[in-house]
């Protein structure tokens, strides 16, 4: 079953590279009564997500959080570490949250998973994003192909809060 719009999000516990190490970060404290940007992409450096979706994120961040959003994450199907390199490597790190799901357990939840074996990639996550409300999904995005970045762009997304 894929998540939809009025579900709670699932129970979760992430992995996060942050300037202090590497931490935990659990569904409740990213999502409890808070207002969140959350977008998935299928792998850290592949090239649309590394070209355009997150910078996206990134160029428009402060007017995101302008909109009365608490927070923003990025979620892929990578190791802490390869998230911790990309944050670094992007300029994003503390300016959102990169976070590993690295044995696809959050994403298969939301029925969000997708076999990219044929590139080489594995099991991965859909391109998406969702506004989450105090853990409950008011918008959801999804592409149609994990190489497209339009629906679920920051562009689209500031339209949407």
């Amino acid at each position: 079953m894929t998540i939809s719009v009025g579900d709670k999000l699932p129970a979760a516990t992430f992995k996060e590279k942050t300037a202090e190490g590497p931490v935990e970060i659990t569904t409740d404290q990213l999502f409890a009564g808070k207002r969140v940007v959350l977008f998935a992409v299928p792998g850290a450096f592949t090239p649309t997500c590394s070209l355009n979706h997150l910078p996206g994120y990134l160029e428009n961040r402060d007017a995101i959080l302008a909109r009365g959003i608490d927070d923003i994450a990025v979620i892929a199907v990578n190791d802490l570490h390869v998230m911790g390199a990309w944050a670094t490597a992007s300029s994003g790190m503390g300016k959102i949250h990169f976070l590993s799901d690295w044995n696809a357990a959050f994403t298969k939840a939301l029925g969000m998973d997708i076999d990219l074996s044929a590139g080489t990639l594995g099991i991965r996550s859909k391109r998406y994003s969702m506004l989450v409300e105090d853990g409950v999904v008011r918008t959801l995005n999804v592409e149609e192909s994990p190489g497209q970045a339009t629906v679920s762009a920051a562009a689209a997304m500031l339209e949407q809060i």
